[in-house]
């Protein structure tokens, strides 16, 4: 067998006897006039120290290489023994393997020492950069080792469940089973093929593939699970399938997703726990809100800063809330299609497609001169313009859900005109997300050629464009062929069984959906076209439809409308009030009047009184802006100061948005709209 410590050692034997007397660092060498005498003198006595270290680990792995030897004979005798079973003889030669393993990596733990020592005595300690290198490389060995160690406790376990295997089958060997005992067997051993089949060796597969990072993490218990873990043991403790919350060296927390054992059904209390505390909290926020003559809105957002970072803190599962709430502003959508006619849109379709573009280009304009003027580097200028660009669709649908506009001859609905375009929003939304690695390689100084960057610019452009014909030409064909036959479907088999039409328009909200994120376009489009589609088949359909899907919509649009709260920091826009709210001033009356300018030029006269309610109701800022800033702060595009510059504006303008939008509505709309629009 061959000892791969031998040979490691001599190569290393010249560097141990050096080790002490001559590898010493910059800063403690000095000229020798100026050492004591006794200093001298205590040089040569680490010689003999190191020579009789060198021995002691030369003894240590000719002793060690004796002990592999005689561990490869054992394994070759278990292997030949025919008196022991199949079970016994892998649980014996697994345990010497194990020890083989032990051995190995012990013997490599010291010449990593050693070359980490080498590697340190060869460096400058002033130079800092040198210094976290060598400590980055020491964080790596000590993730390995404790991966290495990990994988080991594995096979260990493994072991022992082999030892129990065997210990069985020889107790079965020498008594006679019942029936009911060999059932009992017959049932574990197909348990045991079961949870082999279904067991996921998530770690294993994964620990080797590119861009896996191995950390250190903190495992925080429940002050209930650990209390009630005291008197198990530590098998029984690793066995328990508990929802511990997992911690890294950043700070990020982490919540079981998908238990080992599979079999056993798990629920997450954290989240059951957030859900609970939302609802039970946004009842009286709710109705204060209402009594004080706001809109509901606002009392769900301050649910959401009083059990946020903010406030309690008592929200453990952000993530999954937010998930949760982004099907709030699915159905929130799918509810605005069934409301949107494609008549009224026809008559605005251009207006739609060009007001939102002039704006943005106007905004970005504005936006570099800005940056110019106060020394922003470009790529951040147009960043921000563009995400202060876009407006809430989510927040102006729940405005327009329920409100009746009048049909005159020759006006313009503002509705159809506000939802056609925020749609093309929507459309330069998923334009940016797809530009926005372009300008995280300009903000890292990563320039290519002009033309190169021309040509990649049009190839987005023309992906998108590629993308809406598809969505379009699915449109149609989903409306010719499915739509029709599918509702007259549900509506047969919802008599006297309503979760089936709940179900089934639920189910066609997600087809749509998934054909829009399949095809690079977002998925809010795909639940609106989802309504609009499903209002195509007539009045009585949609109203149907209406009356079974609200209720879901309004549940979830609380946990929407809260989440949105968890990112509300009141204790910053305290320190930076007045910053923020001439920032959040600005930019609505900024958004306003360009919104008002560009469609005073594309409106007839006869409906210049439009542009005022539409512009109210784009004059804030979308809340996607909050999700493409966390990606800009991620790549580094913006800093940690404009992320949360842009967040507490973004929030502040959802804020202002109803007051805006009740005051534009109640001056500007005809008098028949008014009631139901406030």
């Amino acid at each position: 067998m061959k000892v791969p410590g031998r040979s490691r050692f001599w190569m290393w034997l010249p560097f141990l006897q050096l080790l002490v007397s001559s590898e010493q660092p910059e800063g403690m060498a000095g000229p020798a006039g100026e050492r004591p005498r006794g200093r001298a003198a205590a040089v040569p006595q680490g010689r003999p120290w190191v020579l009789d270290g060198c021995r002691r680990l030369s003894g240590l792995l000719r002793q060690k290489a004796a002990v592999l030897n005689k561990l490869e004979d054992a394994i070759r005798a278990v292997e030949r023994d025919a008196s022991l079973s199949d079970q016994e003889k892998m649980f014996r030669v697994h345990t010497l393997e194990i020890f083989q393993k032990e051995l190995n990596e012990s013997e490599n733990s010291v010449f990593q020492a050693v070359h980490g020592l080498q590697r340190a005595l060869q460096g400058d300690y002033r130079d800092v950069a040198n210094v976290r290198e060598s400590s980055r490389q020491r964080l790596e060995a000590l993730r390995e080792a404790a991966i290495k160690e990990e994988t080991e406790y594995v096979e260990l376990l493994a072991a022992e469940k082999h030892q129990v295997e065997a210990l069985k089958n020889m107790q079965h060997r020498n008594k006679s089973l019942s029936m009911l005992d060999e059932i009992l067997e017959d049932v574990r051993r197909a348990a045991d093929r079961l949870e082999l089949e279904i067991e996921e060796h998530a770690f294993d597969d994964n620990k080797a593939v590119k861009g896996v990072n191995f950390e250190a993490v903190l495992r925080v218990e429940e002050e209930e699970e650990a209390d009630s873990q005291q008197n198990l043991s530590r098998r029984e403790v690793e066995e328990d399938l508990g929802l511990s919350m997992l911690i890294d060296s950043q700070n990020n927390q982490y919540i079981l997703t998908r238990p080992r054992d599979a079999t056993i059904p798990r629920a997450d209390h954290h989240l059951i726990k957030d859900i609970v505390s939302i609802v039970m909290l946004s009842l009286p926020c709710g109705w204060l809100c209402t009594t004080i003559g706001l809109p509901t809105m606002f009392g769900y957002i301050i649910c959401g800063v009083l059990l946020g970072p903010s406030g309690l803190n008592s929200i453990k599962s952000i993530v999954q809330v937010e998930t949760l709430g982004e099907f709030g502003v699915f159905f929130t959508l799918f509810l605005v299609g069934l409301e949107f006619s494609p008549e009224k849109l026809r008559k605005v379709w251009k207006i739609s497609l060009q007001g939102p573009c002039y704006m943005t280009l106007l905004m970005v304009a504005f936006g570099l001169v800005w940056g110019h003027l106060l020394q922003i580097r470009p790529t951040q200028s147009v960043f921000i313009s563009t995400c202060l660009s876009l407006s809430s669709t989510p927040l102006v649908s729940k405005f327009l859900v329920g409100s009746s506009r009048s049909d005159k001859e020759g006006d313009i609905d503002y509705g159809a005109l506000l939802l056609g375009m925020l749609v093309t929003q929507d459309v330069q939304l998923g334009l940016f997300i797809a530009i926005l690695p372009t300008l995280i390689q300009a903000g890292a100084g990563a320039h290519a050629s002009v033309a190169m960057e021309a040509l990649r610019l049009l190839a987005l452009v023309g992906q998108v464009v590629f993308s809406l014909a598809a969505v379009l030409l699915v449109c149609l064909l989903v409306r010719t062929y499915l739509v029709g036959p599918y509702c007259r479907k549900l509506h047969a088999e919802s008599k006297g069984n309503k979760e089936i039409l709940v179900l089934g328009i639920s189910a066609f909200t997600f087809l749509m959906l998934t054909v829009t994120e399949l095809l690079d376009v977002s998925m809010e489009l795909g639940c609106f076209l989802a309504g609009a589609l499903v209002s195509s088949q007539g009045h009585a359909v949609a109203e149907e439809v209406v009356s079974y899907v609200e209720p879901v919509r309004d549940f979830l649009a609380i946990v929407f409308f809260a989440s949105i709260g968890l990112h509300v920091f009141p204790t910053f826009v305290l320190y930076e009030l007045t910053v923020l709210l001439v920032l959040t001033l600005a930019v609505v009356v900024m958004k306003f009047v360009l919104a008002a300018l560009v469609l005073s030029l594309l409106l007839p006269k006869t409906s210049q009184y439009v542009k005022w309610i539409v512009a109210a109701g784009l004059a804030q800022v979308s809340e996607f802006a909050l999700v493409l800033a966390s990606r800009a702060r991620r790549a580094r595009v913006i800093s940690r100061e404009v992320y949360l510059l842009i967040l507490s504006v973004t929030t502040l303008s959802l804020l202002l948005a109803p007051l805006l939008w009740r005051a534009a509505v109640a001056r500007c709309a005809p008098r028949p709209e008014r009631r139901s629009s406030l």
